[in-house]
């Protein structure tokens, strides 16, 4: 809990969801916390919340809307990040889009806008801080990737793609500020309980939901204090919950049957599903 004391933080997309709950973990653990999003009202009352988990008085706290897949946005909003907190500690590229569709539903403009915000909103905004980090010698980049980073499923490839590009950045990012004692930290979460999470589930196909299974979501909260534990003890791969961890294990040891058991399942989803003139 000390760790996070007197510290500065900026998270992206901290109106709502995990950025939200790590913001407001980050008030109570001591910290200083800035965030961003692109919705104003939102973004404000996000801000109260925060501050009402304050843990001391001299805490800073302090928002700012900006679009992440807008470089120029990004690099006015990073200066005044650090003029605002005089400097910063954690950096957390949180925001981010979710894309489920069948394939052939999947247009040109959604493959662009999940890598524009997901995986540019990330370089940007790391870029913009990258500097600061050099000069200071010290600090964490954290990005929030997602167990899609790792593994594909059906009805994602706009998504995954793009969660893949994040996990790769940062896979080569933490080689590259090696020298300058840059941390950096990459989360992995699973199906969570945010208000992304439920407005993809309107569209999601049926193959998806077969596949992916019946389990049970994980609280914004609770990744939010494994993510924060996990930067402090200084992990690079960060990931929440058991059964995550075990299904990001089988990708990288086995592969093989991961696919296995994914292809078993779309084939039993088939083999039961009604044919267009039933449905």
């Amino acid at each position: 809990m000390t760790w996070y004391r007197g510290k500065k933080a900026y998270i992206t997309g901290g109106s709502s969801g995990i950025g939200k709950a790590m913001a407001i973990e980050l008030a109570r653990r001591g910290a200083s916390v800035f965030i961003s999003a692109r919705g104003e009202g939102r973004l404000q009352e996000a801000l109260e919340e925060i501050k009402a988990a304050a843990a001391s008085t001299d805490q800073v706290f302090a928002s700012a809307v900006v679009d992440v897949s807008d470089r120029q946005q990004v690099e006015v909003v990073a200066a005044q990040v650090l003029e605002g907190l005089g400097g910063l500690d954690l950096l957390v590229n949180n925001a981010g889009v979710s894309q489920v569709d069948l394939l052939e539903n999947t247009t040109a403009d959604d493959y662009r806008r999940m890598m524009d915000i997901n995986y540019f909103g990330t370089v940007w905004t790391t870029s913009a801080f990258l500097p600061h980090f050099r000069e200071q010698r010290a600090g964490v980049i954290a990005a929030v990737s997602s167990t899609l980073g790792m593994v594909g499923l059906y009805g994602y490839s706009a998504y995954a793609a793009s969660k893949h590009a994040v996990t790769g950045y940062c896979d080569c990012l933490r080689q590259d500020l090696l020298k300058y004692g840059v941390q950096i930290s990459v989360l992995f979460p699973a199906d969570t309980d945010t208000p992304q999470f439920h407005e993809e589930n309107r569209n999601k196909p049926a193959e998806t939901k077969a596949v992916a299974g019946t389990a049970s979501l994980v609280s914004p909260e609770l990744v939010a204090k494994v993510f924060l534990d996990g930067v402090a003890a200084g992990e690079y791969q960060i990931i929440p919950g058991v059964a995550n961890k075990l299904v990001l294990w089988s990708a990288h040891k086995i592969p093989w049957a991961m696919r296995w058991v994914i292809d078993r399942d779309l084939r039993k989803f088939w083999r039961g599903a009604p044919s267009a003139g039933e449905a």
